[in-house]
């Protein structure tokens, strides 16, 4: 992307001096930022570092024990979202903030509801939203309820409330995460246009290469605290690492096959319908191996969860079947089939993965409480549990102060490393991946994929579903691409692109189907 030119005409925001204590943890200590009205101004650190815990100081969600908040040259008390709101700042969370039984427009108009006299102006809405949404290129159907739609829309409809809203300064937190190269382009060219009409906006996001393309500023955070202020155009996203976890990029990049000739696992013309007939995804045929890595490439909402879905026993299929080291484990409960060796890192940490308020020590027994260490016989063993969630901690670099934190209390990385633990320390024979590394930073995401290397050469089997392709095709010993439910495309990482991967995932490069 074209370099453009500083913005000039004064701050939008600034920190000064900002200070937030929790008890036992400083998230922040003496943080200052200085962001310029009309730029895309980044925000970088480790999970952990405490970027969203300053962002949520700037939204209203906390008040800071120290320091002061400058909007747009006042010094400003934020003692609640709405007071930011109402001095235009919009904040998108990477953990989306929707009411699942409402539909699109109900949650965008959600507290601050238009009326016509004493009623809803419903139609008024629906216009409004209709036009932002085709002025920002963010399509939705304003009447969709809000539990059907996939990550990325999700995604779309939080940005949308923001811009409803009237939000002057947008703070974007890992906005990229669920997006294909092509849908990250329209999105940086729907920022420059934000920008361009004086909107700023505050951009957190673990990839480094987009931080350096959309960024006008970038700001370094490390352990609570700022260590620097740097321009794109002086450093290498090389060097803003070392910036960060004093180390350069991990890569994703597997060095030799451990392919096995053993299934671990095979679907066999898997369809699954609607009650209306029509199908989610429809004749699904594949096979993963042992000491194999199976990557799923396509844009959210093509039939990734209901190909989950098949593989777990969480839906019932219309026709085909799932067999499982040679065995057909169809018709089996879910439980039956953890118990056999499938492991299962979920897609959404907070929706699917834990139990936000339960200590770490109950989060590492989801879906493994019915056996040892977790329990003797019928009886929860609370010792053993506890012992095995210190070992998970420590041999996957969970940073906590102890097993008896509350899993809200983590990092989003730490968060994440919990849950990659839990699930390899069962020693599964299958692990279904489903975005391992979405929205944790440069050094988390190399203890993944380091993870994730070892247990295949060790023998496991892995099917990986993910939006990243720079780690599908790091990882993947074979891609299948799913697009309307269907698998189109097979191919071979070693030579596909990432651009000619996300054609293929957008409709546009399918070469033939797969079986």
């Amino acid at each position: 992307m074209a370099p453009r030119d500083k913005p000039s005409g004064g701050q939008a925001v600034e920190l000064r001096g900002i200070t937030k204590r929790f008890p036992g943890v400083v998230a922040n200590h003496d943080v200052n930022l200085s962001v310029a009205r009309g730029e895309i101004h980044a925000i970088v650190g480790e999970n952990g570092a405490g970027k969203s815990t300053l962002m949520k100081t700037l939204y209203g969600m906390h008040q800071p024990d120290e320091g002061a908040i400058i909007i747009e040259g006042e010094t400003c008390q934020l003692r609640s979202p709405n007071d930011a709101i109402a001095l235009g700042i919009g904040m998108v969370h990477q953990h989306f903030m929707l009411a699942d039984n409402f539909t699109v427009l109900e949650n965008i108009i959600l507290g601050g509801e238009p009326t016509h006299g004493p009623v809803l102006d419903r139609a008024g809405a629906q216009k409004r939203i209709v036009e932002l949404a085709q002025r920002y290129g963010f399509p939705v159907d304003p009447d969709a309820l809000v539990e059907d739609l996939g990550v990325g829309d999700r995604q779309r409809v939080e940005i949308l409330k923001v811009l409803y809203r009237g939000a002057r300064t947008l703070i974007l937190d890992e906005p990229t995460a669920v997006l294909v190269p092509h849908e990250v382009d329209e999105l940086f060219r729907n920022l420059r246009d934000l920008v361009d009409e004086g909107v700023t906006v505050i951009f957190i996001s673990h990839k480094l290469d987009e931080v350096l393309s959309i960024a006008d500023s970038i700001t370094v955070i490390r352990a609570g605290t700022t260590v620097t202020t740097v321009d794109p155009g002086s450093v290498t996203a090389h060097e803003l690492a070392e910036l960060m976890v004093g180390s350069e990029l991990p890569t994703p990049e597997t060095r030799e096959s451990t392919v096995t000739t053993i299934e671990q696992l095979r679907l066999s013309g898997v369809t699954i319908r609607t009650p209306e007939g029509r199908p989610l995804i429809e004749d699904i045929s594949f096979a993963v191996h042992r000491g194999e890595v199976v990557g799923i490439a396509g844009v959210e909402g093509n039939g990734q969860h209901e190909l989950i879905s098949a593989i777990l026993g969480t839906h019932g299929l219309d026709h085909g079947t799932v067999t499982f080291a040679g065995d057909d484990i169809t018709r089996l409960s879910t439980r039956r089939r953890r118990e056999l060796g499938l492991g299962y890192i979920p897609q959404d940490r907070h929706r699917e993965g834990l139990l936000l308020d339960a200590p770490l020590w109950e989060n590492a027994m989801l879906g493994h409480q019915a056996r040892a260490p977790f329990s003797r016989g019928p009886w929860l063993d609370r010792a053993g549990a506890k012992r095995r969630t210190a070992e998970i901690v420590a041999d996957f670099d969970v940073r906590t102060p102890g097993v008896d934190v509350p899993a809200f209390a983590l990092s989003g990385g730490n968060q994440q490393k919990l849950i990659v633990g839990r699930e390899m320390s069962a020693d599964p024979s299958l692990l279904v991946a489903a975005h391992p590394t979405r929205g944790i930073d440069v050094g988390a995401q190399a203890a993944v994929w380091e993870q994730l290397r070892e247990a295949r050469s060790a023998g496991l089997a892995v099917l990986l579903i993910s939006a990243d392709l720079e780690e599908l095709i790091g990882l993947s010993d074979r891609l299948l691409v799913i697009y309307g439910g269907r698998l189109v495309a097979e191919l071979d990482p070693a030579q596909v692109t990432a651009q000619e991967l996300g054609s293929h995932m957008t409709g546009a490069g399918h070469r033939g189907t797969t079986a």
